[in-house]
């Protein structure tokens, strides 16, 4: 044993923390699944146009999403040490930092958006990819909003509020989109329009309702004097902008390396970006299970921390990393004996569907290194010692991922295949040097 726990009772410790978001990560899975099916059967182009909106903005989304997850750390140390009032102050401290970061990530997007038409995609879908664009444009600040308040819960042991309230707004979604894309109970037939449309109605109910939660319910009203009434201490922005910033620059590297594959996917033609899409899609399925856990493990890491006990840490790290690896043989299984029904369902298209099928063996491969990576990442969080991810970010999806994305694609002639297939250098690399650091930073604080 070690630190008079049982790898038994870290498994019991996080998996109660996880299944809130595990039950919600399934919700996210089924809704990015009915959004892309429902897009899909409606026609190749849509689906082709959503697949590039959609990586193009997974960059702004997940850089603000990354930057709102430096307050969990900081909440959930205060948390162990009782502090509810300092808990509300910094949450408002939070919003304020988190809401100037999300409004100039927004206008660097509006930026790109006049300049769409040099990216190298078919200009016939330009069309569509014009007036979506414009619609999750609008969606990113109650993305942030819901964020924020929603790392307040998880770090005071409350996964399940958050949970419900995305899985309530992605039945609204699915019926939104049902009415809009088809034109269903007298709404006009928007297409792809009417997509974005429920989507961006559905992140607003979703913002709202995270907010009613800390001011308006008993689960904040012990927080709610300091959000209010204490004065901010000048350090605080920058605490939270220490923490927030690096896990932010993370994600936003990350989700480049993808998006910069969608992207080349898109010089394929429209065909293969359609695919992509796909494959995207269906990678989900592993990253958003793996997500959930490892984002409970950092819970307790991050109460761990706060305490200075550097051997549950460890312990905890290794604990999610084996749940993580069995959900991982699920997800590979699943990919593997049931990939011809996944990848069939999201477009009636032959040629698309063959061109997804033709990379089942390269989703496989990159599972292990998202296993890892995410994993170490997250650890890392819990500990706040988050400056290094940055730079492994950086040398791992940028410096490698891209060029070794390129070099298999179009060098190397894999064309579809190839792209998928760099996946798993990046991720590998990623794995490997955050599981290195977060030993080190444990290990420095041990001793």
């Amino acid at each position: 044993m070690l630190g008079n726990k049982r790898y038994t009772d870290y498994y019991k410790s996080i998996g109660r923390l996880a299944l809130p978001l595990f039950i919600g990560q399934l919700g996210n899975i089924a809704l990015a699944f009915a959004d892309n099916m429902m897009v899909g059967q409606y026609s190749t182009a849509a689906l082709a146009s959503a697949s590039f909106v959609n990586n193009i903005f997974n960059i702004a989304i997940f850089s603000c999403v990354g930057f709102t997850y430096g307050l969990t750390p900081l909440v959930g140390a205060l948390f162990s040490r009782g502090e509810n009032d300092s808990i509300g102050r910094m949450v408002k401290v939070g919003l304020r930092v988190n809401t100037i970061f999300t409004i100039i990530v927004m206008l660097l997007m509006t930026c790109l958006y006049f300049c769409l038409d040099r990216l190298g995609q078919p200009m016939e879908l330009l069309p569509l990819i014009r007036p979506y664009y414009l619609i999750v444009l609008a969606g990113m600040l109650p993305v942030m909003l819901f964020n924020v308040f929603a790392q307040w819960s998880y770090a005071i042991n409350n996964t399940a509020v958050p949970t419900w309230i995305v899985l309530g707004c992605n039945v609204l979604n699915v019926i939104g989109n049902y009415m809009l894309i088809y034109g269903n109970f007298g709404c006009p037939e928007l297409g792809l329009t009417g997509a974005g449309i429920s989507t961006l109605f559905a992140r607003v109910v979703c913002a709202a309702l995270m907010c009613a939660v800390f001011f308006c319910t008993t689960l904040g009203g012990r927080y709610r004097y300091g959000f209010r009434h204490m004065k901010t201490a000048p350090g605080e922005a920058r605490e939270v902008t220490r923490t927030g910033f690096p896990v932010s620059m993370q994600m936003t590297f990350e989700t480049a390396s993808f998006s910069g594959s969608a992207l080349m996917s898109g010089w394929l033609g429209a065909v293969p970006l359609a695919a992509f899409q796909i494959v995207a899609i269906t990678g989900m399925l592993g990253f958003c299970l793996y997500y959930s856990i490892a984002a409970a493990m950092a819970i307790p890491m991050s109460h761990a921390a706060g305490r200075g006990d550097t051997a549950s840490q460890r312990r905890l790290a290794w604990s999610g990393l084996h749940l993580i690896l069995l959900c991982m043989t699920l997800t590979c299984c699943i990919f593997l004996f049931g990939g011809r029904y996944l990848m069939g369902a999201f477009s009636s298209d032959p040629a698309v569907v063959a061109a997804a099928m033709g990379v089942i063996s390269a989703i496989v491969l990159y599972q292990l290194g998202d296993a890892v990576q995410i994993t170490f990442a997250n650890a890392l969080r819990g500990t706040s010692h988050v400056m290094p991810m940055l730079y492994i970010a950086f040398v791992s999806y940028i410096i490698v991922g891209l060029p070794v994305t390129y070099l298999l694609g179009f060098t190397a002639g894999l064309g579809l295949y190839g792209i998928v297939l760099s996946f798993s250098v990046c991720l590998m690399l990623a794995g490997a040097l955050y599981l290195f650091f977060f030993l080190r930073a444990t290990r420095s604080l041990k001793h």
